[in-house]
């Protein structure tokens, strides 16, 4: 049973390529031009939706602010019309990380744009603001600092030329700070101080490693740190570069103006007005807890990040197939075993794509990682390891990976054994629910196929699918040669049927 490739696989590259982040202060969209494997920005769009300050009481979006966010996205839609889904990437952050109704949403948002919307961990956050500014500054070396200062979120990250060698993501940023200390607009002397000990508050669980670590030049990115800059060139306390002696001197000059309203004298635009103080009480606050000492900063921030993400899928530099294989690693998986089981389910997912819909690079990867990390849950316990493995994979930091992309990991992995109920859904999007069905089948029967941990290469089958039934014809004997394979088929035939799915087993 040989697979066959993808249509998809052998096309050409796209040559235009566009990233939106959607974050908990304003959305970015950046569209750029491939060219000889470079990228060269064409055009930045960027509105200040504010999705993290529509959160009510109950972390619930408001209607007000998702029309909003939705009519910003609806300016960004007419700009990606005709791009291939692979060469577009969309993500939120913070704000849909803690929103209840983040799900609502994201399929309004989904609709209004045309591709699928994921949602980003912290540290993922963190690590593809990396790749940006990392790609926009000089491939020097020794550690850099970085530090991006969000609405929801702000991430520290530690590494050298384009390796992230530390990363994290504290839950504070100019918007949450704004609505705790600057809600009125005032800017006193106790509400700076408060919002600059909150912040060093936060780092204390990072301080001591970062300042271990060391780095030899610090950089900012995004909104808060550009204003924060202009600021300082502005008052001419610097050409822009900040410093914590700079920094000191802006703080007293944020108490004598004593509110929002009066930025402006020093240069800082009305739509950024309000959350200045909490940007620059976050960014004090960094200095002072991890000793920074200057810093600069950098134009490349998350959707850079992503437009290096996407090219290098496109070269086969996929980062999670570095985590993957980390995984199996630290894990002990038998990656042999893996590797045969991976077989046997993409050689069946060759036949069966087109019929199920399920003929997509985000199809394939995900029947192929599940195959491959299947068995991750052994090195907790041998009872319910299909469980243990799907816990693993939805709650670990996986570099690469979207929220909902190691959910979906996770589903397959609790649903590669024994019972096949809705219960291996929980937490899925509804919409989601058939295409994953299909692969969590082809993931059980790799696993069959394979069940006697020999490596031996799949048998040339033939399957015919529809909808909720699949038939698989085996060559002649191969079956009456393996009776523990055939019991388990039949055994599968029985726990899928309970899901209204037939499985027809024939032999010539």
């Amino acid at each position: 049973m040989t697979a066959e490739p993808n249509a998809e696989n052998v096309t050409a590259p796209p040559d235009m390529l566009a990233a939106i982040d959607m974050g908990s202060n304003s959305f970015h969209m950046v569209v750029a031009r491939l060219v000889h494997g470079e990228i060269r920005t064409m055009e930045k769009m960027g509105e200040k939706v504010q999705l993290g300050a529509g959160l009510d009481a109950q972390n619930r979006l408001t209607d007000e602010v998702q029309e909003r966010a939705l009519a910003c996205l609806s300016r960004f839609a007419q700009r990606l019309q005709g791009m291939p889904p692979e060469a577009v990437q969309i993500v939120g952050t913070n704000a849909l990380r803690i929103a209840r109704n983040a799900n609502e949403f994201l399929s309004r948002a989904e609709e209004v744009l045309g591709y699928p919307v994921e949602v980003i961990a912290g540290r993922e956050e963190a690590r593809l603001i990396y790749l940006g500014v990392a790609h926009t500054l000089s491939d020097d070396t020794g550690r850099r600092l970085v530090i991006d200062i969000g609405g929801g979120s702000t991430e520290f990250v530690i590494g050298q030329r384009f390796e992230p060698e530390a990363l994290e993501s504290m839950h504070m940023g100019c918007v949450s700070f704004r609505n705790r200390y600057f809600q009125d607009g005032k800017i006193s002397r106790r509400s700076l101080d408060r919002a600059i000990t909150h912040a060093e508050q936060e780092l204390q669980s990072i301080r001591r490693q970062y300042r271990a670590m060391g780095w030899q030049s610090a950089v900012g990115s995004s909104g808060s740190v550009k204003a924060i800059g202009q600021a300082l060139a502005t008052l001419k306390i610097t050409d822009g570069t900040i410093t914590l002696e700079a920094m000191q001197e802006l703080r007293k000059r944020l108490v004598s103006m004593g509110h929002v309203e009066r930025l402006s004298e020093i240069g800082v635009r009305p739509d950024r007005q309000s959350i200045f103080p909490g940007g620059f009480a976050i960014l004090m606050g960094a200095f002072q807890s991890l000793g920074i000492e200057t810093m600069s900063f950098a134009d490349g921030a998350l959707r850079e990040g992503l437009l290096y993400g996407i090219v290098g899928r496109i070269r086969h530099e996929d980062v999670r197939e570095r985590t993957i294989s980390a995984l199996q690693e630290r894990y002990h998986v038998d990656q042999q075993h893996g590797a045969a089981v991976e077989a046997s389910a993409v050689a069946a997912w060759a036949q069966v794509a087109e019929t199920w819909k399920v003929n997509s690079f985000s199809d394939e990867d995900t029947l192929r990682w599940a195959c491959k990390l299947h068995e991750i849950g052994l090195t907790i316990s041998h009872s319910q390891y299909h469980k243990h493995g799907a816990y693993l994979l939805q709650y670990s930091d996986l570099p690469g990976f979207t929220q909902q992309f190691q959910w979906d990991l996770a589903a397959l992995v609790r649903g590669h054994r024994r019972k096949f109920t809705s219960a291996i859904w929980a937490g899925t999007l509804a919409e989601d629910i058939p295409r994953l069905r299909y692969l969590c089948i082809l993931v059980r029967l790799g696993v069959l196929l394979q069940h006697a941990r020999n490596l031996e290469e799949p048998p040339e089958l033939t399957l015919k699918a529809s909808t909720n039934k699949l038939s698989i014809r085996f060559p002649k004997g191969w079956l009456e040669q393996r009776p523990l394979t055939l019991a388990d088929l039949e055994n599968e035939r029985d726990y899928l049927l309970r899901q209204d799915f037939s499985l027809d087993i024939i032999t010539e």
